[in-house]
């Protein structure tokens, strides 16, 4: 009897404290909407990606002209000027393919520029987040947008508004 009474006791004492647990989800996607350095970083990242792209397109257009003037001459070249026209070709694309991995890849410049930019941004929404949680007595706060999959989330532990706020900005108010 007085095992079952401390099993009982323990598993109520266990259970009380999992529900002891404050949590609360926010929304990054729309937090982050809300901000004007992020949709102004986000303009410019794309219009650097852009330029970025049309040189990339500009060294793959004067590789297709090379061929199509290399195959238009063929005919009227020796082995050794063929040769000498396919590396040629070749070469431009190897150099052309770099440069785009270099810009594109995944520790491309492209790359390194977003970080730059939006770092900054995601260290201010996580110092927020850090202090609606700590106000409000949290002990996790997850994100809605990341990786953990919420089947449901009760729009009472939202806290992206007050996210928003604490980051003098207004709910409701997106940037543009």
């Amino acid at each position: 009897m007085r095992k079952i009474i401390l099993v009982l006791f323990f598993t109520f004492s266990a259970f009380t404290a999992a529900l002891a647990q404050r949590f609360a989800y926010v929304d990054s996607d729309y937090i982050l909407k809300h901000m004007p350095e992020y949709a102004s970083s986000q303009k410019q990242l794309a219009a650097l990606s852009e330029s970025w792209q049309k040189d990339v397109d500009g060294r793959f257009q004067e590789i297709e002209r090379l061929y199509k003037a290399y195959q238009a001459d063929q005919v009227l070249m020796t082995p050794e000027q063929r040769k000498r026209r396919e590396a040629e070709i070749v070469e431009k694309e190897k150099t052309a393919k770099d440069y785009q991995r270099q810009i594109f890849g995944p520790e491309g410049e492209l790359s390194k520029k977003s970080n730059a930019l939006i770092k900054p941004i995601q260290d201010r929404v996580s110092k927020a987040v850090q202090a609606v949680a700590e106000s409000e007595n949290l002990d996790m706060v997850f994100d809605k947008n990341s990786e953990v999959i919420m089947l449901y989330a009760s729009p009472r532990y939202n806290k992206s508004d007050e996210v928003i706020t604490r980051l003098g900005l207004k709910p409701g108010v997106l940037a543009k």
